[in-house]
């Protein structure tokens, strides 16, 4: 895998980056600032989403009939911007120089900055109220078949603004929007009835499943639904 973009005249292209090469692309991130635990909860949710899922590429990434994709819990972006190098948004020469003054990459994902960000995040509780609005906006656009995907965390969900994009969803019945809650036990009141009642209760279609099965999360974002929006809980190993 080259980490520089540039090929020798000649040579045969490296094969494209898989799941297996992304400790290696999140190797290159260092310094002090990398939240960890919360980047490496969301890993692979986020390589089934952007290999599996997501109709976007770096070609289409300004293409109005794109699927988007928030990162709400963007304290931790670091699996994301691996997953963005992998992919081809990002060259991976770049992953090295974060956080640096010359770098567009910072600790939070700016979306004016880093190509295929659809939002800037970071503050926690904002992701998906964003993507509720984004979902209304496509519909009004008569842009049906986009879908949102919006990731969250579950401590996250303290936040009161996502309970009223909940609600409003649900009312609304937003049949393109997704919410995945990466659930790593790190919330600490939770929800009676846990995360998965709590957008059931609203109107919303629910699965969980392990966030570490790549088949299983494959199915929970693919398989049909009726017209409701859909959460997709996503539980990894409790957060230490």
């Amino acid at each position: 895998m080259t980490t520089t973009g540039y090929l020798i005249p000649g040579t045969p292209a490296p094969p494209s980056p898989g799941f297996a090469d992304l400790p290696g692309l999140m190797a290159l991130l260092t310094g002090d600032e990398k939240h960890t635990a919360a980047a490496t909860s969301t890993l692979d949710v986020l390589w089934v989403l952007y290999d599996r899922v997501l109709n976007v590429t770096p070609e289409t990434a300004e293409d109005p009939g794109r699927d988007r994709f928030l990162l709400s819990k963007g304290h931790g972006p670091m699996a994301y911007y691996a997953v963005l190098a992998a992919k081809g948004f990002l060259d991976p020469g770049e992953l090295t120089g974060w956080t640096s003054a010359r770098s567009r990459l910072g600790t939070h994902p700016d979306g004016t900055l880093v190509p295929g960000a659809e939002i800037g995040s970071g503050s926690l509780g904002h992701g998906l109220p964003l993507g509720v609005g984004t979902a209304l906006g496509l519909r009004a656009q008569r842009l049906t078949t986009s879908r949102v995907v919006v990731l969250l965390g579950d401590a996250e969900l303290d936040e009161g603004s996502n309970h009223e994009a909940i609600a409003l969803a649900g009312r609304a019945a937003l049949d393109r929007l997704t919410a995945v809650v990466i659930d790593n036990d790190s919330a600490t009141h939770g929800w009676p009835g846990g995360i998965e009642r709590r957008f059931a209760v609203e109107g919303w279609e629910t699965r969980t499943v392990d966030g570490r099965d790549h088949e299983a999360l494959y199915r929970a974002f693919t398989a049909p639904n009726t017209a409701r929006p859909l959460a997709v809980v996503a539980t990894v190993e409790p957060k230490g």
